[in-house]
């Protein structure tokens, strides 16, 4: 990685595209979600436009993987439903000697921190990165969480780069980390790191051969696994984070005073896209302050904390400005002269250029409350609903006046839970509704649609089906992630029918509205067979099926409308 070989104009994730390039990636996988789908959209198309250009028939979606060769670089890549699959997925490449790369929104860390968090010590093999992609804002997510903090639950290294450059320069060095150490790394985004835009210099490709997995480590014990791992291995990435130039000073001084000569005034430690919002005011000297000096790191676990101690000191007041909660702040503030969303100065989630300001402005001085943005209240108008043309906004309508809970999902129909709809009572997480509801006092409703059904809700039917709850479940099935892009999305119908009896299916969408099993067919398997009773309205069916005891499925097809 010493030579450079040329300049590249691009974004942020076109830069993490070209640098996974670069590295010898041979698998990607990934789950769909906000903002990392337009990542995966980079491989893909590329793919795409590869078969474009021969007779290769193209593949769904989700039943194969897309395989492709680009500038003589083979790679497979591929949507999974399931961020846990897709993590254990890359490991396998990785065990075998093939770098593998993942990508999932932040929420999707929780479904694959558990193989995460054994990898490390049970070790890897080739390079292995995640990337998470934060929402703060949560423009498209149930909530702002902060995927830095699995940095220090898996002990493991994450890079949050700030622009196109450094997000190249922290995916390259990623894999190196991660065969160095025998661990996964993980690499942070947002999707302002998505929009930006900058310069690039792209490095050698990587060629060497890249290491499989070393059975020596089953000589030794899970509890001697963990303490050399804390003697070897987690000195290394600690020195990482001191040593690399990934974590910047950039000094400003006044007009006349040499850096260092004198303790400076104030200082910003910033991590992620944060740190371009931080060095674009101060560029523009917007602010009263010209003589800041600026931490940038894009290494934010383990912190370097040797580097901000003396930071620290040659500073008399500091403003911590990160994204979306105090990762970095928490670390530090026993310090004292620390600043930042938990003294109020700047808000939690996304943070603006106005707040950065603003918190500059009132630093050292007592902020009743957290700082708010104008961004808030434009956000509390611009609230997506439910679009005014699907198909199953007669369906929202009529499940608000049944009397019995609705636990909904991460899916369109959470945007059916506020009002005036008021569909869903309640909605924890993606493929949660089965599990939810087989919890409520009485028979209920789960509304999940397919998508949420193949991601995790299949194992909450299961478990329904196993131990005897009492649910109705409604599967809306419009064959595609609608709120992830469209992606297609494989049909359970046939895994279902094997799990429970009482299955049926009303096409929204159809000529006549008309009922039936699965099939269509007479069955002799125990399925209650619906065929020829024309529903005149689906509620019908729905108070139906509320009144007969145990667990009851309705697959309700219609099409999306978006795509």
């Amino acid at each position: 990685m010493k030579e450079e070989i040329k300049a590249v104009e691009c974004t942020g994730f076109k830069a993490l595209y070209l640098a996974a390039l670069d590295s010898d990636v041979s698998l990607i996988t990934g789950v769909p979600g906000y903002p990392v789908t337009s990542l995966m959209d980079f491989f893909l198309k590329a793919r795409e436009k590869k078969l474009s250009e021969g007779p290769e028939a193209k593949t769904t979606v989700f039943k194969a993987a897309y395989s492709t060769e680009i500038n003589g670089q083979a790679y497979s890549a591929r949507w999974f439903t399931n961020e846990k699959v897709a993590l254990e997925t890359a490991l396998g490449a990785s065990v075998s000697g093939r770098r593998a790369l993942v990508l999932v929104k932040h929420v999707g860390m929780n479904l694959l921190s558990d193989p995460l968090i054994t990898s490390v010590t049970h070790t890897i093999g080739a390079g292995l990165v995640i990337i998470a992609g934060d929402d703060p804002g949560a423009k498209g997510s149930q909530n702002e969480q902060d995927s830095r903090w699995y940095g220090r639950i898996a002990e493991v290294a994450v890079f949050d780069p700030a622009d196109p450059c450094t997000a190249y320069r922290a995916l390259r060095r990623a894999y190196e980390l991660s065969e160095e150490t025998k661990t996964p790394v993980i690499l942070r985004v947002t999707a302002g790191l998505e929009k930006s835009t900058g310069k690039i210099k792209r490095l050698p490709e990587s060629s060497i051969p890249h290491p499989e997995f070393d059975r020596s480590i089953w000589k030794s014990r899970m509890v001697e696994k963990h303490r050399l791992f804390h003697s070897k291995i987690y000195p290394l990435l600690e020195e990482e984070a001191e040593n690399t130039d990934l974590n910047e000073i950039k000094e400003r001084t006044r007009k006349g005073i040499e850096s260092g000569s004198e303790r400076g005034q104030i200082g910003i430690i910033s991590s992620g896209f944060t740190s371009s919002i931080v060095e674009e005011i101060l560029k523009k000297q917007e602010i009263s302050h010209p003589e800041i000096s600026h931490l940038s790191l894009n290494l934010v676990n383990p912190l370097p904390l040797e580097k901000i101690r003396a930071f620290l000191r040659n500073n008399q007041k500091v403003l911590v400005a990160e994204e979306s909660e105090p990762f970095i702040e928490e670390q530090i503030r026993i310090a004292g002269n620390v600043y930042g969303k938990k003294t109020g100065h700047l808000p939690y989630g996304q943070v603006m250029p106005e707040d950065i300001k603003f918190a500059l402005e009132h630093i050292g001085e007592e902020v009743s409350k957290p700082a708010d943005t104008a961004y808030l209240e434009a956000s509390k108008k611009n609230r997506a609903g439910i679009c005014d043309d699907c198909a199953y906004l007669p369906l929202y309508n009529f499940v608000s006046t049944l009397d019995v809970r609705v636990a909904g999902d991460m899916g369109c129909s959470v945007r059916s839970a506020p009002e005036p709809l008021a569909a869903v009572d309640v909605s924890f997480a993606l493929g949660s509704a089965i599990s939810v509801a087989c919890g409520f006092e009485k028979k209920g409703i789960a509304v999940i649609g397919d998508f949420a059904l193949a991601h995790s809700g299949i194992l909450g039917l299961l478990s329904a089906a196993t131990t005897g709850c009492s649910v109705l479940v409604l599967v809306l099935q419009n064959e595609v992630a609608a709120m992830t892009g469209g992606q297609e999305v494989p049909d359970l119908g046939k895994v279902v029918e094997a799990i429970t009896p009482d299955v049926s299916v009303f096409d929204i969408d159809a000529d006549e509205e008309k009922l039936t099993d699965r099939s269509g067919e007479e069955k002799e398997t125990g399925h209650r067979n619906e065929k020829q009773i024309y529903a005149s309205k689906l509620p019908k069916l729905i108070r139906a099926k509320l009144a007969l005891p145990g667990l009851s499925v309705i697959f309700i097809k219609g099409k999306c409308r978006k795509y």
